[in-house]
């Protein structure tokens, strides 16, 4: 009896010790996954590596080219519109998850450079006018040309939803932000009869000053590099 008092207080403090040390947790493996992603700013890919078990970060590009053709009647007056919109951007950002039991809950920050952000209006009228006794047609009226350019560096503030990385292969997530644009420059060019039509400039780019946010709302398909 008394060995086993003895023996009982010896190993007692070990006992108390192993009782108090936290759970074993699996190691952090920096885990990395591809993305592709398309959404308002376009289609794009990312590559996305883990910092740490609650913050990632992801590098990657994005591209919008658009354009389309239609015609325009205003009062009689008759046009072909060709409108144009190139978006493209590298960027860099950071996932931070805040709540350890909502994985599934991101605050996204970051920033790109777009090198390529512009938006173009070029008015072609059609048909036939008649101005103090002269015959004209639409080519010798002239064309319009209207530019507007967002270049260079835009901060980036949002949320995801979902897992940034999948635990198996694959896995989706969405992306809701919106980026802060430079101040746009504006520029307007006419031929024939509108060539005067570069003074309306000051005040197309007055016009245009405060457009200077670009929603993002983007689908993102993640397919597991690194576990």
């Amino acid at each position: 009896m008394k060995k086993f008092l003895l023996t009982l207080y010896l190993v007692w403090p070990a006992i108390v010790m192993a009782q108090k040390q936290p759970p074993m947790t699996e190691p952090f493996n920096n885990p990395m996954s591809f993305q592709v992603e398309a959404g308002t700013q376009g289609i794009g890919g990312d590559l996305r590596y883990g910092l740490m078990p609650n913050l990632s970060g992801r590098f990657g590009a994005s591209f919008a080219p658009l354009s389309t053709n239609s015609s325009l009647s205003i009062s009689g007056f008759n046009t072909l519109t060709s409108e144009k919109i190139n978006f493209a951007n590298v960027h860099l950002l950071a996932d931070f998850v805040p709540f350890e039991n909502a994985q599934g809950l991101r605050l996204v920050g970051g920033a790109a450079y777009l090198f390529q952000a512009s938006g173009r209006l070029i008015l072609s009228p059609t048909g036939n006018y008649s101005f103090a006794n002269y015959n004209l047609t639409g080519t010798d009226v002239g064309v319009l040309d209207m530019n507007v350019a967002w270049k260079g560096l835009a901060p980036y503030v949002g949320i995801g939803l979902f897992r940034s990385f999948p635990n198996n292969f694959l896995n989706f997530n969405l992306d809701l932000g919106t980026y802060y644009l430079t101040a746009p420059t504006t520029h307007i060019t006419g031929t024939n009869l509108l060539v005067d039509n570069n003074q309306l400039e000051p005040q197309f780019n007055q016009n245009l000053k405060n457009y200077r946010w670009l929603p993002v709302l983007q689908l993102n398909f993640n397919f597991r590099i690194k576990q």
